[in-house]
């Protein structure tokens, strides 16, 4: 029996708590479930360990103090190239920092999806990840040609978040942009997974007008589906929104001043506020603007 699982963002905050290992999917400044991330800001959850290919998600969440450890390639906002709120903690030592290869933090994401406890990678072999990361650990092959390689262990974690362009209530998430990026292995590798969508739709629309591999998550890995239209703002979402470049550059500019970020979060990100005022706050400012 398929289960209706829409649920609101609060309704996914409530089932979060402090100390979890939280994976945020997405890439960069580029359809992140920020909408769900907002809703993590205002509640009092902390010591996370966030799991991300990093972008404002985890400079929201260094600024807010939240982070106890990261686990990422890069924090990156794409057309800037790095994330100014992550830059500012690491340089305090605000949080531990497990800095890997993209395709190790890949591989760590099927490890964690096909429940095993590591999964041996070629990548970082020769470089400094080893250095940086005394925990990781080297695994020969038992077969003749006695490789060594990297046993890149299993990203597992408590919840996953995710945002897709369509969803229906039941968990299936479609993405109609030009990458899948990885949401489908946070899902899997997660002990439950959030889908924040652009529209929740019915079951048939998925594949009314686009292809079957479009359906990249998939119900039985799902938890909870949350509609958030324009909830990955400012981040892109295409083809349903680009990425909002003006409201970002307003952000990464507040970021480097104290007291220009105080008066972006009190208008933005009020710790009362909900997400429709903050879309009303950003489309206000955008008028300002003209």
């Amino acid at each position: 029996m398929r289960t209706d699982k829409t649920m609101t963002a609060q309704d996914v905050v409530s089932r979060l708590s402090s100390g979890m290992t939280i994976g945020i999917g997405g890439w960069g400044s580029r359809r992140k479930p920020m909408a769900l991330v907002r809703a993590l800001l205002r509640s009092g959850i902390t010591d996370l360990t966030v799991v991300s290919y990093g972008g404002p998600d985890v400079g929201l969440l260094a600024a807010a103090g939240k982070i106890r450890k990261l686990v990422a390639a890069f924090a990156t906002l794409d057309s800037i190239p790095l994330e100014p709120h992550f830059r500012a903690a690491r340089q305090r030592g605000a949080f531990e920092l497990m800095e890997v290869d993209e395709a190790m933090f890949m591989w760590g994401l099927h490890a964690a999806a096909n429940r095993l406890p590591f999964l041996p990678v070629r990548a970082g072999i020769g470089s400094d990840v080893m250095r940086v990361n005394p925990g990781l650990r080297t695994v020969t092959s038992p077969y003749a040609d006695g490789e060594e390689f990297v046993a890149m262990p299993a990203l597992r974690m408590d919840a996953a978040l995710v945002h897709m362009n369509r969803a229906d209530r039941f968990g299936n998430g479609q993405y109609l942009g030009p990458d899948p990026y990885f949401d489908d292995l946070f899902c899997e590798a997660a002990d439950n997974a959030y889908v924040s969508c652009e529209r929740l739709v019915e079951t048939a629309e998925l594949t009314e007008k686009a292809a079957p591999q479009t359906l990249l998550v998939k119900r039985h890995s799902v938890t909870g589906v949350v509609e958030t239209p324009n909830g990955a703002h400012f981040t892109s979402c295409v083809p349903d929104h680009p990425r909002d470049e003006a409201f970002q550059k307003a952000y990464a500019t507040a970021a480097a001043d104290p007291d220009a970020w105080a008066a972006f979060s009190d208008r933005f990100l009020p710790a009362q506020g909900d997400e429709k005022s903050y879309q009303s706050a950003v489309q206000t400012w955008h008028e300002e603007q003209k």
